[in-house]
Order: structure tokens, then sequence, then C-alpha cells
């Protein structure tokens, strides 16, 4: 069941249970019953438009953003509150540096190392990635998690959330190891990937964990590509409202993302005849996938 549908459950005027429990029973953040975004309209405006800029040059810090804001749409605002929101977006311009916004580590976390340094990606599930990206609405935003297995391009699961907690990134990695197991798991050091409760998932399953270098953008530049296509494909062209709408869409997208549009860097093939392999199993799978069009994580792992 999808996060606002789970909402839709609480009862605030039940005796018997609290709203605590009753949001542990349903397996969500109490948090999300509170959620209000905490921007006005004419921040919001501006996120949108950094985050188009942004898009389409990640390596735009707040001086760019500043002068573009400025040149192309006549916005006069000041770069310490042009990082303030950007920071609040977790994006941040791709050079080396030594602080990051909301990939900021948690310094009490284990940070763990760079695995992927020179090593040939030969197979589907020897590295899958993660990572998190700013979704904007029509009145608002929310942030959506992925998971991509980095030899096929195959989007193994991902989730949407309202708020920042690390809730949606439990739910989508505990989804994709019912799916299948990569040797390794890559992330950024952000506090959500580096957090003992998300790191225990997959040392849980034998999974080895790799984390990008500081200010190391580029270690992750997978999913990168990845949110690249998806804000040009399909969120800047819908404009969505909801929170709602945008799942319902982006179930859409994934599924044509995997199985049906062409990717230039797999020789015009689907991460999905990549993935499963061009036998009998991709028919079967193709079809399976279409079933869960509404789904937040890939057909589950069947055997044939």
């Amino acid at each position: 069941m999808a996060t606002p549908q789970k909402l839709a459950l609480v009862d605030r005027k039940e005796p018997k249970l609290s709203l605590l429990r009753q949001t542990e029973l349903l397996g969500i953040s109490r948090s999300l019953l509170y959620y209000q975004p905490e921007i006005s309209e004419k921040d919001l405006s501006i996120m949108n438009i950094i985050d188009k800029i942004y898009t389409d040059c990640p390596t735009g810090g707040s001086r760019t953003m500043k002068t573009i804001l400025k040149r192309d749409h006549g916005i006069i605002v000041g770069r310490p509150h042009i990082r303030t929101l950007m920071a609040k977006m977790g994006i941040e311009a791709i050079y080396p540096k030594k602080k990051k916004y909301l990939s900021q580590p948690d310094k009490q976390n284990k940070i763990y190392p760079y695995l992927l340094k020179n090593l040939p990606i030969v197979h589907p599930n020897q590295v899958w990635s993660v990572d998190i990206t700013y979704i904007k609405l029509e009145h608002g935003f929310c942030y959506l998690v992925a998971i991509i297995d980095w030899y096929s391009r195959y989007i193994i699961g991902w989730e949407l959330s309202n708020t920042l907690d690390i809730d949606f990134c439990l739910r989508v990695l505990e989804r994709a190891y019912q799916f299948n197991l990569p040797d390794i798991f890559n992330s950024d050091q952000g506090s959500h990937f580096t957090s003992p409760k998300f790191t225990a998932i997959s040392l849980a399953h034998g999974v080895k964990i790799s984390m990008d270098g500081r200010g190391r953008c580029l270690d992750n530049i997978f999913i990168e590509r990845l949110w690249r296509t998806v804000k040009q494909e399909d969120i800047y062209i819908n404009h969505y409202e909801s929170i709602l709408e945008v799942r319902a869409g982006l179930s859409k997208y994934f599924n044509r993302y995997n199985n049906y549009r062409p990717h230039q860097s797999l020789n015009g093939r689907t991460p999905a005849e990549v993935y499963f392999g061009q036998n009998k199993k991709t028919a079967f799978f193709q079809q399976f996938a279409n079933l869960h069009i509404n789904s937040n994580i890939a057909p589950a792992k069947l055997t044939i």
C-alpha cells in the first residue's frame, strides 16, 4: 500500500489507538501527519527554476544561480538565500569540496570505503546505486529515492516522500532486497545512507557496502544521469500537482524506462533486456512488470 493510502487510514478521533501507535502499525512516520511545506510560493517558484538550471548544468553553484536568475528571469536574490534553497532541495554544484548539504554525513555513522575504483562492471547485480532527488510539484515539492543497477541501468525500485525522514529510504531498500541482491551497494556519504538503520539491511544480506569519496559526485554518475532523464522526459512536461499524481506518473514512466525505452549506452536495448537477458525469461518478466505498473518496485524475483 502506498504511503498516501496508509495516511488515509489514520483515524485522528480513534479513542483506543494513539496516533503514534496507528502510524507504527501502518509502518509510516508520525511526522507525515503534521507535515506542511514551510516555504512561500515565491521561494517555491525560485526552487523550481533552480532545479531546471541545475539539471541542465549541475556544476553551477550559488554564484551561477544568482546570475542566471537575474539575467534570464529577472529575479534578484542573494547567494545566502540561494544556498538555503539548494540545501532544502538536496542539490549542490559538482566540484571537489569539503562539505555537502543534504549529503552531509553524520559524524557518528561509519563511513565505508569506495570499492568501485577501476572495477570492471561486467554483469547485472554486480553494483547497485541509490540516491535522492528533489521533485517539483505545482504547489509544493517532494523527494524521490531510487535504486539502479549499474550494468543494465535497470531501476530496481523507487519511493516518494514529502519529507526527508529516513523511512522511505529504508522501505525502498528492503523491497529491493526482496527482489534480488547485488554484490556491492554504492551510495554517497549522506546521513540517510550512512545511518546504521540503512547499512544494517545490506549487512544482514551479506552485501558489500561502498560509499563515494567526499566531494566526488561523479562516483555515482549513473543515477545522476537518471535524474536528468526523469526530469526532462517526465517531471518538467507533466506539471504534477500532488504527490499522488507524481506516484502514478512515475509508475508509468519507470515501466516505460525499464521495458520499452531504448537506451543509447546499451546499443538500443532496454534495461530489462540487459538485466534479465534476451531469452524466454525476458518475455515473462516484461509481462509481469507490466502488471505492476503502479508498483514502486520491480517485479519480485521468481523461479521459472
